[in-house]
């Protein structure tokens, strides 16, 4: 596990590092050495944010985050979260019979394996015409509907894009790699 510790807004005490790396230890188990772990530790008035991105060789990215007076228990609910998505992705695989190389299945609990609520449940599907439009034109057609995200063919690139309502306000692009 490649771990790599970012601070925004907060100085990086030796505690701190330590801190994320002792707790994110106990995760590492249930990896391959080859993959990608980013913590980034923020601060913002009085809240202590950690958010932790996984991002295995193949197979979905996980990722978690909390907010907290205490950073130290900020870490701890961010752990318990990592795990348990991590338990529920391998149910979703097992129920699924896929193979994942990045994960070590074997550490993970397999008390849930069978958990009936785990079943992804499409409620509705829509269908509509993709225009091309710039980045702006998107992000005002997705304020008028009232929606938090807009897909639409990027008039520059002739590519998909996604744009996104962030939960600090501002905007993101999400474009095709």
């Amino acid at each position: 596990m490649k771990l790599t510790i970012v601070g925004k807004n907060i100085e990086l005490t030796e505690g701190i590092k330590l801190s994320v790396e002792e707790k994110l230890s106990k995760i590492e188990r249930y990896f391959n050495d080859d993959i990608d772990v980013r913590a980034t530790v923020s601060a913002k008035k009085s809240r202590q944010t950690i958010e932790v991105t996984i991002i295995p060789v193949s197979g979905n990215i996980i990722r978690a985050e909390d907010s907290e007076e205490n950073l130290y228990a900020a870490i701890d609910v961010v752990v318990d979260k990592l795990s348990k998505q991590l338990r529920k992705y391998k149910t979703k695989l097992i129920n699924k019979h896929q193979d994942n190389a990045s994960i070590r299945f074997e550490n993970i609990d397999s008390s849930i394996e069978r958990d009936s609520n785990s079943e992804i449940k499409i409620a509705r599907r829509k269908r509509f015409g993709i225009k091309p439009m710039h980045e702006e034109e998107a992000i005002l057609q997705m304020e008028l509907l009232g929606h938090s995200f807009f897909v639409f063919t990027n008039a520059e690139t002739n590519e998909m894009n996604v744009a996104y309502k962030r939960k600090s306000g501002d905007y993101g692009i999400i474009e095709q790699a």
